[in-house]
């Protein structure tokens, strides 16, 4: 019986050692699908650190090709607020010019004669038609003188 009772013990130690081996070689498998995992997981986190280097490196092009745009648009406005005013000033000047010369004018006209039907527009893109032949005076002299003073003021030209 002792013979039969040590068979058992090997024989159930024998059975612990080849369940124990199949264990293992399961887990060598589950262990080298890890590593072939890891080793794809490490190529994954490199990629995407090359892919933020590279975000990275955009994001800084991006704020100074903005910072330059900011700075040239606030030129360019500051540039544009000058261009405004001095062109009101000049609107507002020829504006008096025109007055002061229709004052001209008509205070060069003489009191008897009759007013004209229509004055002349302000700002008329093509020059106004010359009127029938009439007998010059001083008045009408210094009156076409006027038109065509603020003609030429208008065309971009020199007024003497």
């Amino acid at each position: 019986m002792n013979h039969a009772l040590g068979l058992i013990i090997e024989s159930l130690v024998a059975v612990l050692l080849v369940l124990t081996i199949g264990y293992c070689m399961l887990l060598n498998a589950r262990l080298k699908r890890l590593k072939s995992d890891e080793h794809s997981l490490k190529a994954v986190i490199a990629e995407l650190i090359t892919a933020t280097e590279i975000a990275e490196r955009a994001i800084g092009g991006l704020k100074l090709a903005v910072r330059d745009v900011n700075e040239n648009l606030g030129n360019q406005m500051s540039a544009a607020t000058q261009m405004s005013e001095q062109l009101k000033r000049q609107l507002i000047e020829s504006d008096n010019v025109v007055r002061r010369l229709s004052k001209i004018a008509s205070a060069a006209r003489p009191a008897s004669a009759p007013a004209e039907a229509e004055p002349a527009p302000a700002f008329v893109a093509t020059p106004a038609p010359a009127p029938a032949p009439a007998p010059v005076t001083g008045a009408r002299a210094v009156a076409a003188a006027a038109q065509a003073f603020s003609e030429r003021r208008r065309s971009g030209g020199l007024a003497a």
